[in-house]
């Protein structure tokens, strides 16, 4: 998904500190630029200062981010907001801010309430003297914490000295003191954390992709010993791959019961121009729903490699002009309110991912941009793939999104208007 932060009003930068940072950045931006030579220990005093002021400003933005949840909450409940409902809608204001995921803009706005209310002595240190990588970690190691017991391992990790200590011994500092402090609280999180097993995918370089299991330890262990013992022995046969090629071909044939990890007999969906598929061209790429771009060679890797296990489908980037045939779908029937069927399915391959700026979540519901209690129509142009969380967002007040761009020249194109009437634009991804 292609993301750009729309231009505000210059009275929104009337604020006097907005002014003033943007000065400094415009001062470091200079400074970057700048060829005028010093001395590698003014070069140092730069670095050290610098350094200093990544705290800081990770401190003083956790503020702010309290004080907008707080201001934010006493709007919501005014408008007559459920109060199950209160509090809906601030991470994700928070997260286009900084141009990142909901769950990330979550998981800064927990982070900065841990320091605010849980953790002041951490926080205090925050401000310029304590990275905040470490302070990150005195709010991940004590979560399991009740609020005053937080408070006591603050007080005795800051005394420690905590802010003079490497990553790995803070983080050793803070565990011991969490534990001597609740010690049946942290074997209970030990427990507790079993119910969160999950296995989950994420793209790597070069075309390969990441399949994590986060298992109980001796589950992980079991299955790991399994795959090496197999792997030994075809290795003792004389089978020609690597142990580590025969461990992860066996995970994909014991996970989906195929013959050969090549033979993948599922349907995966891959769009890439007819060119490419027919060998009129080469170079280029294709895309894979689920990853991302792939190399065209690839691509036609794949499909020869299937051995006709899977069912392929034609999908058209672009309407057909000629006068005979039906031509592709780009579209379906606007009286129906659901994004079902074929319609659904390609405004997913159209979007790949949710269409919420900065936010990369897999697409589990197909959203009306226009909501059909407002005379929306169920058709490609006036649906967006989102997450579910994007979705529940949306239905607060002052959230807004419009279309500005329909496609099929161009690319489908959304704006996104927050309660506080900032603007982000959100472009489909180029097909291949």
């Amino acid at each position: 998904m292609s993301v750009l932060h729309l231009v505000e009003d210059a009275s929104r930068s009337a604020d006097p500190l907005v002014a003033q940072l943007e000065d400094w950045l415009k001062a470091l931006a200079a400074n970057v630029r700048s060829s005028h030579e010093v001395s590698d220990a003014t070069r140092i005093d730069r670095i050290t200062v610098l350094e200093k002021l990544r705290s800081a400003v990770a401190a003083a933005q956790a503020a702010e981010c309290v004080r907008f949840a707080r201001s934010q909450v006493t709007e919501q409940l005014a408008a007559e907001v459920h109060p199950s409902a209160a509090g809906r809608g601030i991470a994700e204001q928070i997260a286009l801010a900084c141009r990142v995921s909901p769950v990330s803009g979550s998981r800064r706005l927990n982070t900065a309430r841990a320091w605010w209310f849980d953790l002041p002595e951490t926080f205090a240190l925050a401000a310029g003297d304590l990275r905040e990588q470490v302070a990150e970690m005195v709010v991940s190691e004590t979560r399991h914490l009740d609020a005053a017991s937080r408070r006591r391992v603050d007080a005795q990790v800051v005394a420690a000295g905590i802010s003079g200590l490497g990553v790995t011994s803070a983080a050793a500092c803070i565990r011991k003191h969490a534990y001597l402090t609740d010690r049946q609280g942290y074997v209970e999180r030990g427990r507790t954390e079993r119910r969160h097993r999950r296995v989950t995918l994420r793209p790597a370089p070069d075309t390969m992709a990441l399949l994590t299991g986060y298992l109980p330890v001796e589950q992980g262990v079991a299955c790991y010993s399994a795959l090496r013992q197999h792997a030994d022995s075809l290795v003792a046969t004389g089978d020609g791959r690597t142990r580590g090629q025969i461990m992860a071909d066996t995970l994909v044939e014991r996970l989906t019961g195929q013959a050969r990890a090549q033979d993948a007999d599922l349907e995966l969906q891959i769009v890439l121009p007819i060119d490419a598929l027919m060998h009129r061209t080469t170079g280029g790429t294709a895309q894979l729903a689920g990853h991302g771009p792939i190399p065209v060679e690839l691509a036609r890797q794949i499909i020869t490699d299937s051995h006709g296990t899977k069912l392929w489908r034609r999908l058209f980037t672009a309407p057909s002009r000629t006068s005979t045939g039906s031509g592709p779908v780009i579209g379906g029937d606007p009286r129906r309110r659901r994004f079902d069927g074929w319609l659904g399915h390609l405004i997913r391959l159209r979007d790949d991912t949710c269409r919420d700026p900065f936010c990369d979540a897999p697409i589990r519901h197909v959203d009306h941009v226009t909501p059909w209690v407002a005379g929306g129509a169920t058709t490609l142009p006036n649906g967006r793939g989102v997450c579910a969380r994007g979705n529940y967002v949306r239905e607060m007040p002052g959230w807004r999104v419009t279309v500005v761009d329909t496609g099929p020249v161009g690319r489908h194109t959304t704006v996104t208007t927050t309660p506080t009437g900032h603007h982000y634009l959100s472009r489909a991804p180029d097909p291949p």
